[in-house]
């Protein structure tokens, strides 16, 4: 059995303490230890104040987002996971291409380095896949009862293909509205985690990175005009908004919603729209409806497309969304005013 001596420095310690945010011997550690041995690459072995990065081939996309999940862990993913996967897919619904992520940690005092190191794991993990680099970052630690756990801020930079660009105003009537797969699903399984209801069945979130899908698509079809990643509000707010952004109205067919039967369970069960649950690894877009068999086709060739299917279309309007129901009536659908589940990203 070994020894507490040989155990590293940062493994004597199992909980983050504030010295680990002083900026001292400890931050170093901590650094060296957990975040530069899953992160490692040439920019953050330099060990600046600032990476130094060649230029791009065209202009550029940038997002930032701030992860404050509860629970951490979650079916289907974790923080670390959702907060690739999150500013991953703010680039790829923008046409562009990611390059480079940076993260900056907000820790409570007491978080088992183990579980940190599980989140920073699962990151990079994603990022890899994605040939994604971790170029710069920041630690700070907050005492216990300022933080739950953990709070991921994380800047993506990505490249967009000169010439071609996806916005509200390039949506006319007729286009089709097309999810690429199941709705709700990381709300759901947030909702089932934090509930601890002991679902047999329960949902699973849908945090995936999809840009290789966007990558995969835009070359190939001309006709898609906008996308959006649907997450908090989920896809009723994030087509409130396309519709007001763009001076149209959007019609949806409730009964061509893909709902999981997991998802469908637990929001009948506590009363819940899935239509505002957020997804994490899903895409909402209008295309022209001469692409749309084709654009499908491809779709459902590919693992984050298997789902896809056309919700609705696009008329002439002043920007309202419209709910075609089950029952044969019409129900208008507004931006989420309030929120039944806060904290799902």
């Amino acid at each position: 059995m070994k020894s507490k001596t040989s155990r590293s420095p940062v493994e004597q310690e199992d909980l983050v303490l504030l010295a680990h945010g002083d900026g001292g011997l400890l931050t170093d550690r901590l650094v060296r230890e957990v975040f530069l041995k899953h992160f490692n690459n040439p920019w953050l072995e330099e060990q600046g104040d600032a990476a130094r990065l060649p230029a791009s081939s065209g202009p550029l996309a940038i997002t930032t987002d701030s992860f404050v999940v509860s629970p951490m862990f979650f079916p289907g993913g974790d923080i670390g996971k959702l907060a690739v996967c999150g500013t991953v897919n703010d680039l790829a619904a923008s046409g562009a291409r990611p390059l480079y992520l940076t993260a900056a940690f907000i820790i409570e005092e007491g978080l088992p380095v183990a579980d940190l190191e599980r989140v920073v794991r699962s990151m990079a993990e994603t990022a890899a896949v994605l040939n994604l680099p971790v170029v710069a970052g920041d630690t700070k630690v907050v005492a216990r009862g300022q933080a739950d756990g953990l709070y991921i801020n994380t800047t993506g930079v990505g490249v967009l293909e000169p010439g071609r660009r996806l916005e509200p105003a390039s949506v006319v009537p007729g286009d089709r509205v097309l999810v690429t797969g199941s709705l709700g699903q990381h709300g759901a399984a947030i909702l089932a985690a934090r509930q601890e209801l002991g679902l047999s069945n329960a949902p699973e979130s849908d945090c995936a990175p999809l840009s290789p899908l966007v990558e995969e698509l835009l070359p190939r079809f001309p006709g898609i005009r906008v996308m959006r990643d649907p997450t908090r509000g989920g896809v009723a707010t994030t087509l409130k908004e396309l519709a007001e952004a763009g001076r149209f109205d959007v019609w949806l067919d409730e009964e061509a919603l893909p709902l999981a039967p997991s998802v469908r369970g637990i929001t009948e069960m506590v009363g819940v729209d899935p239509l505002y649950l957020a997804c994490e690894g899903r895409l909402v877009m209008a295309v022209a409806p001469a692409e749309v068999p084709a654009l499908l086709a491809a779709l459902h060739s590919h693992p984050l497309g298997a789902g896809a299917a056309v919700i609705g279309e696009v008329r002439a309007g002043e920007g309202n969304v419209n709910l075609c129901t089950s029952w044969g009536g019409t129900r208008r659908l507004d931006k989420l005013a309030g929120d039944p589940l806060p904290r799902i990203c």
